[in-house]
């Protein structure tokens, strides 16, 4: 795919105190779906601290038996799903109507709200088939909202080259002046995909209270003199105004963050909701047919 020039940004933002290194996470090998490979990155235990953030899954294999049988038919309620093609093809399905397919460089976004049923299927026998799924937590009053669904290809991806160099697709939230393809009143999700070359460095203000990481893909990087090596998470402290990352080689990394929504977070599988009643009821309707 030929993709049209990046136009360039204006002069860099300045973060005059930059976030450190909480902490950094490899992640768990595990499968989900129809016996799908991939690492869980942002887990269970992270939900509080990285709130409004659920999960971040990275997957990527050159093995079809790794990936081939995909993800059938199962519901989701009171969250968001963000899935980014890095390579290869998804088609997606779901009981609301909506059917796109997920190709090189492209974003699914599905509001799951009130309940959704779908499906995400491999669309090869064979290559790589690489991405991310990140689960974006809804506030409690829009947990019910009515399911919604967009296809990004990529092509229609904000894109933007800063004068370091560093090519930057803004898939949600602002970033040097340009605006993502998804904006969020309440979570205010920032989510960028950066490709930096050797010897660049990017920087982005962050609100404070933001909760913040980086997960590096590809090279490695540093913040605040830590080095974030390949298929790492680096957890962000919450401090400073914002966040600087430098690359002495050829380096590709995530930068998401979000404002916290301190609601009660009840996840029993696909069902994340604020109470155990909520839950019950989720499940309740998944079972009766009700939901989706």
């Amino acid at each position: 795919m030929t993709m049209p020039p990046l136009p360039a940004a204006p002069a860099s933002p300045a973060v005059h105190h930059g976030r450190r290194v909480e902490g950094l996470v490899a992640g768990q090998a595990t499968s989900d779906g129809a016996g799908v490979k991939l690492t869980r990155v942002l887990t269970h235990a992270l939900q509080r601290r990285l709130d409004p953030f659920l999960m971040l899954d990275a997957f990527g294999s050159d093995d079809p038996n790794d990936y081939i049988a995909g993800f059938p038919d199962h519901p989701h309620r009171g969250f968001e799903t963000v899935t980014y093609m890095i390579a290869g093809r998804m088609r997606h399905r779901d009981s609301a109507g909506h059917e796109g397919l997920l190709e090189n460089g492209g974003v699914q976004w599905m509001t799951a709200g009130r309940g959704v049923i779908h499906s995400e299927i491999p669309q090869q026998e064979a290559g790589v088939m690489e991405g991310f799924q990140l689960w974006l937590n809804l506030p409690s009053s829009a947990k019910l909202c009515a399911p919604w669904y967009r296809d990004f290809q990529a092509t229609d991806l904000p894109r933007l080259t800063t004068p370091e160099g560093v090519a930057v697709t803004v898939i949600a939230g602002h970033s040097h002046g340009v605006q993502g393809a998804v904006t969020r009143p309440v979570t205010e999700p920032l989510y960028l995909d950066l490709h930096l070359p050797a010897g660049s460095h990017f920087a982005q203000p962050l609100p404070a209270a933001h909760n913040a990481f980086v997960y590096v893909y590809r090279g490695a990087v540093r913040i605040a003199g830590e080095t974030v090596p390949a298929q790492r998470m680096a957890v962000l402290a919450n401090e400073g105004d914002g966040v600087r990352i430098e690359a002495d080689a050829p380096a590709q990394a995530l930068l998401i963050a979000g404002r916290p929504l301190n609601e009660p977070i009840v996840q029993y599988g696909p069902f994340v909701m604020n109470t155990e009643q909520e839950i019950y009821q989720a499940i309740s309707d998944y079972r009766s047919g009700r939901l989706g």
